[in-house]
């Protein structure tokens, strides 16, 4: 039973390629290339609640946090929940 291209819908060989065979709609000559049809992703911009989290978490974490840097025993859910409480507000 013949595979098929998720974007074009050709039936694919058992290697996973297209054997040469053109792009429905591309020109005369082009061949299937799936990294030349994928687009680049917009990066989302942080929210409001985002920035104002981020920034509480910061001020918070050297508390959880010990002397060397480490996070101290449920330093880190206790520092996120204290953060997630002043950026609510």
């Amino acid at each position: 039973m013949p595979r098929y291209c998720p974007r074009c819908g050709e039936a694919l060989h058992n290697d996973s390629t297209t054997k040469g065979r053109a792009r429905k709609g591309a020109p005369v000559g082009s061949r299937l290339a799936y990294d030349d049809t994928r687009q680049e992703k917009k990066k989302r911009a942080p929210s409001a609640y985002n920035k104002r989290y981020s920034a509480a978490f910061k001020k918070v974490a050297s508390r959880y946090k010990t002397k060397a840097g480490k996070w101290k025993k449920d330093g880190f859910k206790r520092a996120a929940a204290a953060a997630r409480k002043i950026a609510k507000k």
